[in-house]
């Protein structure tokens, strides 16, 4: 019988050897350290950068006057490495991109209105606002709060993944789009588009929805207490539960948020789940769905 002879290496292998891919053999676990696990230094390891230990009695203020957004977002980084817990925004001016990025724990108080994109990418601050905020406001919050005082633009809560995000206010059309999780709660009226692709996450309309309620969605509730000028594609109304009255009741009540005809007011959106396997249906029953 011929002898086994191990063929010339490739192009391929000879580039992996080069660039140090082999260089440990891999009979059973490895031993070979990849990450530093310690949680005590958050740069290094696998805790998050710009996370700090604050003191919420340790308060200070930010007069943005003369500052522009990234001068205001590193100074509240750098107070928060200081241990300050309570942040006061003075004069935001209406600046865009406010208060972005912040993965800390933080009680956040903003003494006026905030631009476009305003109080996105937060995860762990309860943010409270004064004013109004423009287009795309908390944008992928991950958890915290965030109250508005009076309204809010388009895209309000946009692919929102947890947290609570509430507006007292009107807010304007595509509200909670691809919406991923946590709460929306608009205590006026909402435009159109509302919960477009919602994918999760329950949404709470105190007023009345522009045409196209739901449009798409993958799942989650939409609670209103108006009427919507239609629903959009694949959005059905659901039956409300006694679990349904009182989340509402506990969830409106922290907020100071009621519709004026209560609780009771309320009915609710879901999807039809027509559009989960839409790729797999007939020309006839697509058109049928949309």
């Amino acid at each position: 019988m011929a002898a086994l002879t191990r063929a010339a290496p490739t192009k391929q292998e000879l580039k992996s050897h080069e660039m140090g891919m082999h260089t440990e053999q891999l009979t059973g676990r490895t031993q070979q350290v990849f990450f530093d696990i310690d949680l005590n230094e958050p740069h290094h390891g696998f805790g998050l950068p710009d996370t700090f230990d604050v003191d919420f009695n340790k308060r200070g203020e930010i007069d943005a006057s003369n500052m522009d957004a990234k001068q205001v977002n590193l100074r509240i980084r750098d107070m928060m490495k200081e241990g300050y817990g309570t942040i006061v925004l003075k004069n935001p001016g209406a600046k865009h991109s406010m208060a972005v990025g912040i993965l800390n724990r933080l009680n956040l108080i903003i003494e006026g209105s905030l631009g476009y994109f305003g109080l996105g990418l937060l995860d762990g601050p309860n943010v409270r606002i004064s004013g109004r905020v423009g287009w795309s406001c908390g944008e992928n919050l991950m958890s915290g709060t965030i109250l508005i005082e009076k309204n809010a633009g388009s895209q309000f809560g946009a692919a929102l993944r947890g947290g609570d995000l509430v507006c007292k206010g009107d807010v304007g059309s595509r509200t909670g789009i691809d919406m991923k999780g946590g709460n929306i709660i608009v205590g006026g009226n909402t435009g159109a588009f509302t919960g477009f692709m919602m994918q999760r996450g329950r949404m709470v309309l105190c007023g009345n929805a522009g045409k196209n309620l739901g449009d798409s969605m993958y799942d989650g509730v939409i609670f209103i207490a108006g009427e919507p000028q239609s629903l959009g594609v694949d959005a059905v109304w659901g039956e409300m539960t006694d679990l349904d009255r009182g989340w509402l009741e506990q969830k409106l009540k922290k907020y100071d948020v009621m519709p004026k005809g209560g609780i009771g007011s309320f009915r609710k959106i879901v999807a039809g789940k027509q559009l989960w396997n839409y790729d797999n249906l007939e020309p006839t029953e697509k058109k049928m769905v949309l």
